[in-house]
């Protein structure tokens, strides 16, 4: 298959790249800067130029393609409104290209928001107001009915590797920055995770073979408590480890607080059985305990 993707060169996207290319696909990746464009290349993919912004783009590179994998996001907290409105106006722009082809559009999203407090199942839909990433799922879902075969992969909070610059980064620097290694409460909420590479292999089997409509997990760890999280950093930063009142929480961890007290366990059973997906790289406190998370 000839594949289109955005955020081809992110953390994620770096993965799936070359995933897809082991498979015997050909990947195009969009590319808004020159060096986004050499590390695509370097990769073995195409480049096309363009942005989430840029919907003639966007629309052309879907056409041009036997499938989509959409991973590119703003994370821009600052202005999430503006980065929900690109990315709602890319997956627009993206159906567009695909619409009556029956072709594969596939999208990352997020597991939060869904089924809080229980363990969400894929069946379970996510809540607009908790998590807002979830009408750009519902978008993407709602193309089954112009003939795209779309499906979302609901990733863990914590997508773990060398070079993660999310959630788990930032607690490590919270960290430095304060002094302690902090958990919020108790520390017994939860959180899922799961590696890139097998993440990356998750959405080549979705773009290959989910029904549409389909609602997937990348999850391979169910939920690990915060609190041992932190104990973990702490325990390689050599610093005290201490809980905060969730009242606390937004001053002490700034942005993350709100998302480092949720609980969200959550399965991956059907996604397991749908598309013999099976995670088979190590945990993330492996990554915590191995120190990759503490190298410069």
């Amino acid at each position: 298959m000839r594949v289109f993707v955005t955020g081809a060169s992110g953390f994620i996207g770096s993965a799936v790249v070359p995933e897809l290319l082991t498979a015997g696909h050909e990947v195009v990746g969009l590319a808004r800067s020159d060096t986004a464009a050499a590390a695509l290349e370097g990769a073995g993919a195409q480049v096309q130029r363009g942005s989430l912004d840029d919907p003639d783009s966007l629309r052309a590179g879907a056409a041009a393609s036997d499938g989509v994998i959409h991973l590119a996001f703003k994370h821009d907290f600052s202005d999430f409104a503006g980065a929900l409105r690109s990315d709602q106006g890319a997956i627009a722009a993206l159906g567009e290209g695909l619409a009556g082809t029956g072709r594969p559009l596939v999208i990352a999203s997020g597991i939060l928001g869904a089924a809080p407090g229980q363990v969400v199942t894929e069946q379970d839909v996510a809540d607009p107001a908790v998590n807002p990433r979830a009408g750009s799922a519902a978008q993407t879902l709602a193309l089954a009915g112009q003939g795209v075969r779309p499906s979302v992969v609901r990733l863990s909070p914590t997508v773990h590797d060398l070079g993660d610059p999310g959630f788990i980064r930032t607690l490590v620097e919270v960290a430095r920055r304060r002094g302690a290694s902090a958990y919020i409460g108790d520390g017994q909420n939860r959180w899922p995770a799961v590696h890139r590479q097998d993440a990356a292999r998750l959405f080549r089997l979705a773009l290959e073979a989910a029904p549409a409509g389909a609602v997937l997990h990348g999850v391979a760890e169910e939920g690990i408590a915060t609190r041992d999280i932190a104990q973990a950093i702490g325990r390689h930063l050599g610093l005290p480890v201490v809980s905060v009142a969730p009242e606390d929480a937004p001053a002490h961890f700034g942005w993350l607080g709100h998302f480092f007290s949720v609980d969200a366990p959550a399965s991956n059973r059907w996604t397991r059985e749908t598309l013999a997906w099976e995670p088979t790289h190590r945990p993330l406190m492996d990554d915590l305990e191995r120190g990759d998370y503490f190298r410069p």
